[in-house]
C-alpha cells in the first residue's frame, strides 16, 4: 500500500482558524472535503521547510511564525496510508488567496465541527477542540 508524508497548517488570526475544501476529484473520501492546509514533503526538506514551501504555493501565505508539532495523525485511507503532521501557524491578516483549493472559511474552535472534515483532519480537529 503507497504511504504519503505530508505537513499542513493550523492557521490562526486572532481566535479564528483558516480551514480549506478540497477540490472535486475522482476520490470520493476526499473530494469536496474540509482540510488544513499543507502538502508533501519533498526529499531533503525538514517539516517546518515544506509546510513553508506548500502555504505559499497553495495560498501565497508566508507565516510570520511556525510553532513546534502539534499533532501527527497516521490515518488509513482505502488506497493509501497517511501520515500528516501538524503546526500551528499565525497570520497577521485574514486576507488569504487561494490557489488550488475551491473555498475557505475562518472559523472559531466552537465552530469547526461545522464543516466536513476530511477524515484524516478529524483527529485534529477533537484535538484543537479538547485543548481549548
Amino acid at each position: 500500500m503507497k504511504k504519503i508524508e505530508v505537513v499542513a497548517a493550523i492557521i490562526y488570526y486572532k481566535n479564528e482558524i483558516f480551514c480549506v475544501q478540497r477540490p472535486k476529484s475522482k476520490l470520493i473520501y476526499t473530494s469536496e472535503k474540509f482540510e488544513f492546509p499543507g502538502g508533501k514533503i519533498e526529499k531533503g526538506e525538514t517539516k517546518k521547510e515544506a509546510l513553508r514551501r506548500e502555504l505559499i504555493e497553495e495560498l501565497n501565505f508566508t507565516p510570520n511564525k511556525i510553532d513546534d508539532l502539534f499533532l501527527t495523525v497516521v490515518h488509513q485511507y482505502p488506497d493509501f496510508e497517511l501520515t500528516m503532521h501538524t503546526f500551528k501557524c499565525y497570520s497577521e491578516t485574514k486576507d488569504i488567496q487561494l490557489n488550488e483549493h475551491i473555498s475557505s472559511k475562518w472559523l472559531t474552535l466552537k465552530t469547526l465541527k461545522e464543516l466536513d472534515w476530511a477524515e484524516a483532519d478529524i483527529p485534529i480537529v477533537n484535538r484543537l477542540i479538547d485543548n481549548e
